[in-house]
C-alpha cells in the first residue's frame, strides 16, 4: 500500500494512505484520548475526545479518528488550542455524570477516570441539575447504570458489527438520548464483551457486581477449556477464589473477545467440587477415604485381571500431561482399550490434517467460499463465528451450510439437512458446488454433528473427497477444516489416545461394561458417558461430582484448569500453556500427581518424579508440543473409510450452549442463562438457535 510523509508534532512519520489522523500517532507512539472510537469497530466520531490540530486546515481542532492523513500535513497533539479543546469536552461529559466512583464497579478501570486525571478541570460551572436515567434490562450478564453513560455506542456496534445481533440502540435525540435493548435481554453468545468495551461503568458485569477491586486481584494469563477454541484469558483471583475471566489478546486465535460460557462458568468452579477421595462400600453407597485407601482399593480391582477387560476413557477437559501419563500407565499395563472421543466421533488419529481445523482461525479471513456440515457454529464455537461473520462482512464470502437449520449471523445459503445433500454438492450436481470450484481459497468446516455418528467415518471420506476434488488443499493453503467441541481431543489425538491393535473405542467400551466383558474402566475426567447400571469397576478421576462419579466406584478428586499447569491443544492443532491461577479444594491434586502416585501403587511405577521431568519426557516423544502458540501445518494424507452413509440429518452435539460440561453445569449464572435463553424462549416458541 502506498505510503505518505506527514508530520506530528514536529517529526516526520511515514504512514499508509487511507489511515486516520488517530492511527497515524498512535502508530508514531502518540497517544490520543478517546471514548467511541475502537480499532475493531466502525467510527462513529460522537465523543470529541480525539480533538487534534491540523494544518492545513481551519484554525479549529478536528476529531482525529473520522479525518484520514494527507500528504504533506501537519498534526499537532499538544498545543493549547488542543488542551482546550478536550478540557472543554471533558467538562462537557461531566455536566451529567453522577461522579458515583467509589460505588461504581468500574472504579479502577475506568477510561473517564484516567482521562479526567489529564484534561479535567479542577471545578464546573455548570450548577444545573444533572440528568438521570432509568436503568435497562439486558438480561442475567449485564448490569446497567445508565445515568453514567456518555453516549459513546461502543455496545451498540459491537452488538451490529462483530456480534451480529441488532439489539441494542440509541433512542431519541439530545439530552433525551438513551441506549436500550428495549428491556429485552441482548440475546448473544458474545454479549458480555460489552462490558469490556463500555468506557464508563454504565455496562458492568451483574455476576461480579460489588466482588472486588482491580488491585484486590491476582492475575494469571492462562487459556479456557469450555470449547476447543482455546480463547486466551486471564483468570482473576483473590485468596484461592477465581472471582472472574477476562479476555486476553491474541490476533490470531479469539482477538480480544470470549464468549459469555468463558466468561462467566467460572462460578461453576467453586460448587459441586470433589475435595476428597471416595469408595464405594459394600452397602453400594460411596464414603469418603483416604488417599492410600483409594488406591489401595484400585490395586485389590486390577490384580489378576486381564488386559482384554480393562479400559480408559478420557473427557473433553483433560490436559495433555494427564493424557500423556495415563496413556503410559495404561501401556504398563497392556491395556489396548483407549479413547478420548467421548462422543464416538469417527476421527483418524494417524493423519493429523483429517482432525485438525487446518485453515487456521485467523486464515479464515482469507477465505471466499465456506461451505459448514454438521455444526451449529454460532454455538459450538462463537469465537470462530465471530471470525466468520468479520469475514462475511467484507463481503468476500459465500457460506452455505448443509446440517442443522438455526438462527446465524451472516447469510447462509441453507442446502439440505444431511448426507444426500453432502453427496450431490462432492458430485458437483449442487449449484453450490460450482462457487466452491470457482473460488480462489475454498473451505470447509465439517462438525461433530456430522464425525459422531456411525456412519461418521464416511461422511469424513466423502468430506474428504470434496476437499480433494474442489482443490482446497493446495500451495500455501488448506481448506478442509475439523471444528472440534471438546478442549482435550485434539491434544489427545496427537498423543494417540485410541484403541491399539484389537481395543475397544468409547461405544464398544461402553456396552462391554454392560455385558461384563469389560470389568475395569478408568474415567480422566470424562462426564459424558453413560456407566450407571454396568458391571465394570469403574475410577472416576475428576473436579466435579458430575455424570462420570455418579457411576464410580472409586473416586479421585484432580484439578480443574485454573488450578493447574498444563498444556492444551485447539481445534487449529495450536499449543498453549494454562498456568496455575489457584488451588486445587480440599485433599483433590493434580491429575498427573495421582497417575504418578497410583502408578507406584500398581507396581508400574512411571519414569518421572516430577512436573518437569513429565512435561520433558512428554516433549520428547512429541516434540510438537514444545512449540508453544504455533498452529503447524499438517501434511496431508489419507483418512476417514468410504461407505454408505445413512440418510439421518446431521444434528449439533449441542443443546444448550450455556452447559456443555461439568464446570458450566454447576454454574449458578450458567443456569440463569439457561432460563432466559433457552427455556424462557423455547416455552414462547422463539427459540433462536439450535
Amino acid at each position: 500500500m502506498a505510503t505518505i510523509t506527514v508530520k506530528i508534532n514536529g517529526e516526520e512519520h511515514e504512514v499508509e494512505q487511507g489511515m486516520t489522523v488517530l492511527q497515524a500517532c498512535e502508530q508514531a507512539g502518540v497517544e490520543i484520548p478517546r471514548f467511541c472510537y475502537h480499532e475493531r469497530l466502525s467510527v462513529a466520531g460522537n465523543c470529541r475526545m480525539c480533538l487534534v490540530e491540523v494544518k492545513p486546515g481551519p484554525p479549529k481542532p478536528a476529531a482525529s479518528c473520522a479525518l484520514p492523513v494527507a500528504p504533506n500535513q501537519e498534526i499537532f497533539t499538544d498545543t493549547p488550542m488542543v488542551h482546550k479543546a478536550r478540557n472543554g469536552v471533558m467538562e462537557f461529559l461531566l455536566i451529567n455524570h453522577p461522579l458515583d466512583c467509589p460505588i461504581c464497579d468500574q472504579g479502577g478501570e475506568c477510561d473517564l477516570q484516567d482521562q479526567a486525571m489529564a484534561y479535567g478541570r479542577g471545578g464546573s460551572r455548570y450548577h444545573e441539575n444533572k440528568r438521570a436515567v432509568k436503568d435497562k434490562y439486558m438480561g442475567p450478564l449485564i448490569n446497567t447504570i445508565m445515568t453514567r453513560c456518555i453516549h459513546c455506542t461502543r455496545c451498540v456496534r459491537f452488538s451490529a458489527e462483530v456480534a451480529g445481533v441488532e439489539e441494542i440502540g440509541l433512542l431519541n435525540r439530545g439530552e433525551n438520548a438513551e441506549i436500550s435493548t428495549l428491556e429485552k435481554a441482548l440475546d448473544s453468545e458474545m454479549s458480555a464483551n460489552v462490558i469490556d468495551l463500555c468506557p464508563v461503568g454504565a455496562l458492568t458485569s451483574k455476576p461480579y457486581a460489588f466482588e472486588a477491586r482491580p488491585w484486590e486481584l491476582k492475575k494469571t494469563e492462562s487459556v479456557d477449556v469450555m470449547d476447543a477454541v482455546g480463547s486466551n484469558i486471564r483468570v482473576d483471583t483473590r485468596g484461592n477464589e477465581v472471582l472472574r475471566v477476562l479476555p486476553r489478546l491474541n490476533e490470531d486465535v479469539n482477538e480480544e473477545w470470549i464468549s459469555d460460557k468463558t466468561r462467566y462458568a467460572c462460578d461453576g468452579l467453586r460448587r459441586q467440587r470433589l475435595d476428597r477421595p471416595y469408595v464405594r462400600g459394600e452397602d453400594g453407597k460411596l464414603k469418603p477415604a483416604t488417599w492410600p485407601e483409594a488406591m489401595t482399593a484400585i490395586a485389590g480391582a486390577v490384580k489378576g485381571m486381564k488386559r482384554d477387560a480393562m479400559a480408559a476413557i478420557v473427557g473433553d477437559q483433560a490436559d495433555a500431561e494427564s493424557v500423556y501419563s495415563l496413556k503410559k500407565l495404561m501401556a504398563s499395563l497392556g491395556v489396548a482399550n483407549l479413547d478420548c472421543r467421548q462422543d464416538g466421533a469417527k476421527l483418524d488419529a494417524t493423519t493429523r490434517a483429517g482432525y485438525i481445523f487446518n485453515t487456521t482461525i485467523a486464515g479464515i479471513d482469507e477465505a471466499d467460499a465456506l461451505l459448514i456440515v454438521g455444526s451449529n457454529i454460532r454455538w459450538e464455537a462463537p469465537i470462530i463465528n465471530a471470525r466468520i461473520r468479520k469475514r462475511w462482512m467484507g463481503g468476500q464470502l459465500k457460506v452455505a451450510s448443509i446440517g442443522p437449520q438455526v438462527k446465524t449471523t451472516f447469510d447462509v445459503d441453507y442446502l439440505g439437512a444431511g448426507p444426500e445433500t453432502l453427496s450431490d454438492v462432492a458430485s458437483g450436481k449442487h449449484p453450490f458446488a460450482k462457487i466452491l470450484k470457482d473460488a480462489e481459497k475454498p473451505m470447509i468446516i465439517v462438525g461433530m454433528g456430522a464425525i459422531n455418528r456411525p456412519d461418521g467415518a464416511a461422511v469424513l471420506a466423502t468430506a474428504k473427497k470434496l476437499a480433494d476434488d474442489f482443490g482446497m488443499v493446495k500451495d500455501g493453503w488448506n481448506g478442509f477444516n475439523v471444528l472440534h467441541t471438546a478442549a482435550s481431543r485434539v491434544g489427545a489425538l496427537d498423543l494417540g489416545f485410541v484403541p491399539g491393535e484389537g481395543g475397544k473405542s468409547v461405544p464398544e467400551i461402553v456396552d462391554g461394561a454392560a455385558s461384563g466383558a469389560v470389568k475395569f474402566v478408568y474415567l480422566l475426567g470424562a462426564d459424558e458417558v453413560d456407566l450407571t447400571g454396568g458391571k465394570a469397576f469403574v475410577v472416576y478421576q475428576g473436579h466435579h461430582g458430575d455424570r462420570g462419579a455418579h457411576a464410580a466406584d472409586v473416586i479421585l478428586p484432580g484439578a480443574a484448569y485454573t488450578e493447574k499447569n498444563a498444556t492444551f491443544v485447539n481445534t487449529e492443532g495450536r499449543v498453549q500453556l494454562a498456568r496455575r491461577a489457584a488451588f486445587p479444594p480440599g485433599e483433590a491434586k493434580d491429575d498427573w500427581a495421582i497417575l504418578r502416585a497410583l502408578s507406584e501403587t500398581l507396581g508400574k511405577a512411571l519414569p518421572w518424579i516430577d512436573f518437569d521431568g513429565l512435561r520433558k519426557a512428554m516433549r520428547e516423544e512429541y516434540p510438537h508440543l514444545a512449540r508453544i502458540d504455533d498452529a503447524e501445518a499438517a501434511e496431508w494424507g489419507d483418512f476417514g473409510t468410504a461407505g454408505e452413509m445413512n440418510a439421518a440429518p446431521f444434528k449439533s452435539p449441542i443443546d444448550n450452549f450455556y452447559m456443555t460440561d461439568p464446570i458450566s453445569r454447576a454454574s449458578e449464572t450458567m443456569a440463569e442463562c439457561t432460563q432466559t435463553f433457552v427455556l424462557d424462549r423455547q416455552s414462547e416458541g422463539t427459540g433462536t438457535n439450535g
